[in-house]
């Protein structure tokens, strides 16, 4: 069994993922953590339950998803994988992140490419990843089926979408991630999204505005 444990980091409020199984590795999702007080709450969380972290997995590279990247892969000397289309964002996060106050060395580099259909193992557990560009080129969500959940970035939020006016945004092709790779999912499946609340498959099929003309 899969716990998740959630952090809500930075001044977006960004949802940062723990997830860790009975032997006690564990993979960080969307390392968001700025502050030094951010830090220590993951990395004493990690010490208290005697965790191992293997990977650390972004399901793009917004400045606000990444911040504590560069502090955790140094620490815990392991591999950073993601998409490789969204290395032109990865490239200019330092001097965006200076437009909102981040002063963060951001110079890690994506160690392993991951795409669509890749299995994302750690201790006796694995996610499967689904390719979910729209908000970014290369925008990722992993998916585990047994526990029915999917984590999504600022792909797919409750009641809302990701936005698609930031650099490789493309409002279709947002539209056609969500529509042939997240609401295909069953509807008991649980939306873990890069902001805000929790929600499933099927409350977004019903309630969610945005999503209404895609079914």
């Amino acid at each position: 069994m899969i716990t998740v444990k959630t952090f809500i980091f930075n001044d977006f409020q960004e949802n940062t993922f723990l997830l860790f199984d009975d032997t006690n590795e564990c993979i960080i999702i969307d390392a968001g953590c700025y502050s030094n007080n951010e830090i220590k709450q993951i990395t004493d969380f990690i010490h208290n339950n005697k965790l191992k972290p293997v990977l650390l997995l972004n399901t793009h590279f917004h400045i606000d998803h990444i911040l504590g990247v560069n502090t955790l892969k140094q620490k815990y000397n392991i591999p950073v994988l993601g998409n490789k289309n969204d290395n032109f964002i990865l490239e200019t996060a330092e001097e965006y992140g200076k437009q909102f106050g981040f002063d963060k060395k951001i110079n890690f580099s994506i160690d392993k490419n991951i795409n669509d259909g890749d299995i994302i193992k750690f201790g006796n557990s694995e996610l499967t990843t689904l390719f979910v560009p729209g908000h970014t080129p290369g925008h990722l969500a992993f998916y585990n089926n047994d526990e029915k959940f999917v984590i999504v970035g600022d792909v797919l939020f409750k009641g809302s979408i990701g936005r698609t006016d930031l650099p490789g945004g493309d409002l279709d092709l947002l539209y056609k991630s969500i529509k042939e790779k997240l609401l295909t999912l069953d509807g008991l499946t649980q939306v873990l999204p890069g902001h805000g609340y929790f929600t499933t498959i099927s409350l977004e099929k019903k309630n969610n505005p945005f999503i209404a003309d895609v079914l």
